[in-house]
C-alpha cells in the first residue's frame, strides 16, 4: 500500500507513521465518518495465511470490545486487496520508546503516573479475559497531555496461531520484554503481562532494559535464568521501596509476581501517594549585639560619640498553663474479716425464717378444721 491509496473504498491513506516486522502503520482518513484514524496493515506473508486470518478476526473482534481510557479503541478490521488491516483511533503523540530515547530516562515523579495508566488499561483487559502477550514501550502511545494508551491487543495471540516451522522471532513478541514462561514456549498468562510491565518500568526509570543481548536466544536465556541488576545500582536516588516492587515484578516464577496488572497498578498508586518527608525546621539566628570595650568607649567620648546604650533584652513572656491537679483517686475499701462466727449471723434472715415457720404452722390447724367440717369422723 502507498500513501494516497484508498483502502476498501473507505480509508484514505495520508502518511506512513511507522513500520515493523509484521505491519505498516498509516494515518488515514475515514471518508465515511470524516475522521482521522490509524490503520495497521499487515504484511503480505501474514495476510496470506488462512489460519492466521481466522485467528486475527477472532482477536480483533475481542479487542474491539475493549472500551477503556487507557486502551486504543479498535474501530474496524477487515481484508482488502489481499491484505489484513485493523483500524484504530488516531492518537497524536509519540510511543513510549521514542520518549525514552529522547529523555534518556524518566524521573519517578513523571514515570510512575505513566505506569499506573498502563496498568489500568491492561488490567481492564485482564478482567475481560484477554492477555496482551506483547507488552513493550512501542505499544504504549503517549499523547501531548501525557495520557497513555496501550495498543495492539490480540495481534500477538493471532501470530501464535502459526505452525512451529512458520514462526519467527516476531511470533513471540519482543525478546527484550517477554516473560520467562514465554521465552520457554509456555502459554502466557496475566502474570506474563505483569512481568513485561516490570521490564518497561525498569527501562523507563533507568534508561536501559534489565537484560540486553545480541541474539533472541541469549535474551531468552537471560529472562529464564539471570537475575536483573538492582535498579538502584544504576539510579541510586530511586526509593528502596520502588526497587523492591520492581524486583518482585521481575520474579522468574509467575506466582511470585502480582497476579494481574490491576494489583500492580494499585501498589504503584499507593507508592505515588506516600508523604514526602519534610526538612526539619531551622531555628532562627538571633541578631548579634556589639559591645565596645571600655578603652574604646573612652576615646569616643571626646569626639562627641558615646558608646551605644546596652539594651536589656525584653523578658520573654512565656505562657504558663494552669497547673492541673488530678482529682484524688478513690481509695479501695477493704472489709476486715469477721472476728467470730456470731458476727457473721444475719439476724434479719433468721427473723424472716421464723415468721415463715409460724405462718405455715398456723395454716395446719386451719386446714385440719376444714377437713373435719366436711368429713366428720364416724360418717
Amino acid at each position: 500500500m502507498t500513501e494516497g491509496a484508498l483502502l476498501n473504498d473507505r480509508y484514505q491513506l495520508l502518511e506512513q507513521l511507522g513500520t515493523g516486522g509484521m505491519a505498516y502503520v498509516y494515518r488515514a482518513r475515514d471518508v465515511v465518518l470524516d475522521r482521522d484514524v490509524a490503520i495497521k496493515v499487515l504484511r503480505k506473508d501474514y495476510s496470506d495465511n488462512a489460519e492466521f486470518q481466522n485467528q486475527f478476526r477472532l482477536e480483533a473482534r475481542s479487542a474491539a470490545n475493549l472500551s477503556h481510557p487507557n486502551i486504543v479503541t479498535v474501530h474496524d478490521f477487515g481484508f482488502a486487496d489481499g491484505l489484513l488491516y485493523i483500524v484504530m483511533e488516531h492518537i497524536p503523540g509519540k510511543d513510549l520508546k521514542q520518549l525514552i530515547r529522547e529523555r534518556g530516562r524518566f524521573s519517578v515523579k513523571d514515570g510512575i503516573p505513566l505506569m499506573v495508566q498502563a496498568c489500568a488499561g491492561i488490567g481492564y483487559a485482564h478482567r475481560a479475559g484477554l492477555v496482551h502477550c506483547d507488552i513493550k514501550p512501542h505499544n504504549m502511545l503517549v499523547s501531548k497531555d501525557m495520557r497513555l494508551k496501550v495498543t495492539d491487543f490480540g495481534i500477538a495471540r493471532a501470530l501464535a496461531s502459526f505452525t512451529p516451522n512458520e514462526r519467527t522471532d516476531v511470533v513471540w513478541g519482543s525478546p527484550l520484554y517477554f516473560a520467562p514462561e514465554q521465552a520457554a514456549g509456555e502459554s502466557p498468562t496475566p502474570a506474563s503481562d505483569v512481568y513485561s510491565l516490570g521490564v518497561v518500568m525498569y527501562e523507563l526509570l533507568s534508561g536501559t532494559p534489565p537484560f540486553t543481548a545480541s541474539t533472541a536466544d541469549e535474551l531468552a536465556r537471560l529472562h529464564i535464568s539471570a537475575r536483573p541488576i538492582p535498579i538502584r545500582e544504576y539510579i541510586p536516588d530511586i526509593p528502596v521501596m520502588l526497587e523492591e516492587i520492581i524486583m518482585k515484578v521481575l520474579s522468574k516464577e509467575p506466582s511470585a509476581r502480582y497476579r494481574t496488572a490491576d494489583q500492580l497498578g494499585r501498589v504503584l498508586q499507593k507508592f505515588g501517594t506516600l508523604p514526602v518527608p519534610q526538612p526539619e525546621p531551622v531555628a532562627p539566628v538571633s541578631p548579634s549585639v556589639i559591645t565596645l570595650k571600655p578603652d574604646v568607649a573612652e576615646r569616643l567620648v571626646p569626639q562627641g560619640r558615646t558608646q551605644p546604650p546596652q539594651l536589656e533584652p525584653e523578658p520573654v513572656q512565656y505562657y504558663q498553663p494552669e497547673q492541673y491537679t488530678p482529682p484524688p483517686m478513690p481509695q479501695p475499701v477493704y472489709t476486715a474479716p469477721a472476728e467470730s462466727a456470731a458476727e457473721e449471723i444475719d439476724w434479719v434472715s433468721v427473723g424472716l425464717g421464723l415468721l415463715a415457720v409460724i405462718f405455715v404452722g398456723g395454716l395446719i390447724p386451719f386446714w385440719l378444721w376444714v377437713y373435719l367440717t366436711y368429713f366428720p369422723p364416724g360418717r
